[in-house]
């Protein structure tokens, strides 16, 4: 069912500080910061030849990244996200086999203008899993 992987997300205190230290040190692509209101963060995708690493500071002091960051200060990684074909198939599919989907289960629009769905970390290993429809 799960595609490739689309992106590692890390939760960073400082998104300027987190890009400059993958452009400058690892020599890495960075894109623009671009807040993403709707998820209460801003975002900055590093892109890989295979995969992309999303950088996530907290837009706001409600922003799920912000409680994250609460909890773990030197930041980390908050979540892995693997494509699907059908994104509601998958949530079915996932539902049906006891799997938690966060929220009130309807795919919203993420960070790449395609639908997504969290699913229960616990559920995963202790990893909050993203599907994003491909």
């Amino acid at each position: 069912m799960i595609g490739r992987l689309n992106h590692v997300a890390i939760a960073v205190k400082d998104l300027q500080a987190a890009a400059r230290t993958y452009r400058d040190t690892l020599g890495a692509e960075v894109s623009e910061a671009v807040p993403q209101p709707d998820h209460g963060v801003t975002t900055i995708f590093i892109n890989l030849p295979n995969t992309k690493i999303e950088l996530l500071e907290p837009l706001g002091a409600s922003s799920p990244i912000a409680k994250f960051l609460e909890r773990n200060p030197d930041g980390g990684i908050h979540h892995i996200c693997y494509e699907v074909e059908d994104i509601k198939a998958a949530r079915d599919q996932m539902k049906a086999q006891g799997a938690r989907v966060l929220g009130d289960g309807e795919p919203k629009i993420g960070a790449h203008g395609k639908p997504v769905l969290f699913l229960h970390p616990k559920d995963f290993f202790g990893t909050l899993v993203e599907l994003e429809q491909a």
